[in-house]
């Protein structure tokens, strides 16, 4: 397993942004495609975004498009995630997550399992 650790949640009105950090240590990056997901109260976990290993594909759900960027600092081992534009329906428990067998694609991701996963950092948009 990865050990994952995401940081960067917090408190911000509606329209302000946010940068969710997802750091992993003693393990390279590098060989994973990553995925961030979120969970808010009383809904199942949904997958927000997600980048491939060599960087070159990403995804996002409908409903995040054109105000999330998911990106990688391959020097700093770290897969961040950019939100703008933050609407009160963000707000969730965010966790990034890995695993060998997942795979990012521009429509979606893939994986036999899912093993590795954040504590999660907690995002309240406030309206």
């Amino acid at each position: 397993q990865v050990q994952l650790v995401e940081s960067g949640g917090g408190l911000v009105q509606s329209g302000g942004s946010l940068r969710l950090s997802c750091t992993a240590s003693g393990t390279s990056l590098d060989y994973y495609s990553i995925g961030w997901f979120r969970q808010a109260p009383g809904k199942q976990r949904e997958g927000v975004s997600c980048i491939s290993i060599s960087n070159s594909t990403t995804y996002y759900v409908d409903s995040v498009k054109g105000r999330f960027t998911i990106f990688r600092d391959n020097g700093q081992n770290t897969v961040y995630l950019q939100m703008d534009s933050l609407k009160p329906e963000d707000t969730a428990i965010y966790y990034c997550a890995t695993d060998i067998t997942f795979l990012c694609g521009s429509k979606g991701y893939t994986a036999t399992r899912l093993d590795s996963w954040g504590q999660g950092t907690q995002v309240t948009v406030s309206s």
